[in-house]
């Protein structure tokens, strides 16, 4: 169970405990001195009820919880507490009676009670010392209990959020490998076909491919960019895309110029521009797309708005790239309080707006 706990956690769990120990040896101590005449015999049975507490305490928190209490085994784990809550009552008893007893002490005692009540009988002290020791080894096997449970649902917790961001990178390369393979021969055939009508925009063309997939296979593989790649990014694809346009299809892009650049994670507004050219492109009627991003104060706002074209059918949101449901899956993992996402469409124009806080883009 402790495996998965991080080396700092360890640190600070070994402290604590410390804390803890010094506290309930020292302290008892120095009031004892202090305050009790320095009654060592006192002192010691504080110990000896106290080390018993402990002991239940680790027992229960090192073994019995995380072996039976958290493994469902409900039955088994209070069956080995109250046995260990009985043995211990009998240890330290046994101590007291035997090792720590004080005959002149517990024989002034007496004569005392007897003069205090004005009866002949003995003190119920066993029956009190046994409920005493009952309640309190209750208590201290409950602490245990619920320290126990924080700390599963903390791992519990953390392994969430291992699988969450091992999600988000499968989804990222998941991302990459649809837009490169189906995206880079496209690009390839428009650029061979670019080379015997116009030499110069099929060199830039294969330079802004180039810059693509440098992109692709470098700078997004730690999952985190800056926003300045990332527009950059989408202009590169956007023209690479256009090669294949007609007169007929107006594009309107609008990407920021100047801003203070921050980290983003990489490919995070692609997939809806993907969607747009997928859809939005007709070669018979014409048809249109516009892409616009601005970054003011701490909002950023993303739109993307196209024609739907006859070949496209209404309600079509999930089959483009890796489908829009999966993005709106990874905006959820990556910001789920944080952005707010809207997708419209009618018979005839298909909108995307999107729109997250600045400041929750850190990565």
């Amino acid at each position: 169970m402790f495996k998965s706990i991080s080396i700092p956690d360890k640190k600070i769990k070994i402290t604590l405990h410390a804390i803890a120990w010094i506290i309930v040896i020292f302290i008892p101590l120095y009031l004892n001195y202090a305050f009790g005449g320095g009654d060592q015999h006192r002192l010691y049975q504080f110990y000896v009820h106290t080390f018993s507490a402990v002991f239940i305490f680790y027992v229960g928190y090192l073994w019995l919880v995380p072996r039976f209490f958290l493994q469902d085994k409900k039955a088994t784990y209070l069956i080995i507490l109250l046995g260990l809550i009985l043995s211990t009552y009998l240890l330290t008893s046994f101590i007291n009676d035997n090792i720590l007893s004080d005959p002149v002490r517990d024989a002034k005692f007496m004569e005392a009670f007897k003069k205090v009540t004005g009866e002949n009988t003995t003190p119920p002290f066993k029956v009190f010392g046994f409920f005493n020791h009952i309640l309190s080894s209750i208590l201290v096997s409950g602490f245990a209990m619920g320290l126990g449970v924080m700390e599963k649902l903390n791992q519990t917790e953390k392994k969430q959020k291992e699988l969450e961001k091992e999600k988000l990178n499968s989804e990222l390369a998941f991302l990459k490998n649809q837009i490169s393979p189906h995206f880079f021969f496209n690009t390839l055939n428009n650029i061979y076909s670019l080379i015997g009508i116009d030499g110069p925009t099929a060199q830039e063309s294969v330079l802004k491919l180039s810059k693509l997939m440098r992109y692709l296979l470098y700078e997004s593989e730690h999952g985190v960019t800056m926003m300045s790649h990332e527009i950059d990014f989408m202009n590169n694809y956007i023209d690479l895309m256009k090669l294949r346009l007609s007169s007929r299809v107006e594009l309107q892009i609008d990407f920021p110029k100047e801003f203070s650049d921050f980290s983003v994670p990489p490919l995070l507004f692609v997939p809806f521009i993907e969607n747009a050219f997928k859809h939005g492109v007709s070669y018979r009627d014409r048809s249109f797309i516009n892409i616009r991003m601005k970054i003011e104060n701490d909002q950023i706002s993303f739109s993307a708005e196209n024609s739907i074209g006859k070949s496209s059918q209404t309600g079509d949101l999930q089959h483009s790239g890796i489908g829009l449901e999966n993005v709106q899956k990874r905006l959820g993992l990556l910001f789920p309080d944080n952005h707010e996402l809207k997708i419209e469409q009618d018979e005839t124009i298909f909108r995307v707006n999107l729109s997250i806080q600045k400041k929750k883009l850190q990565v």
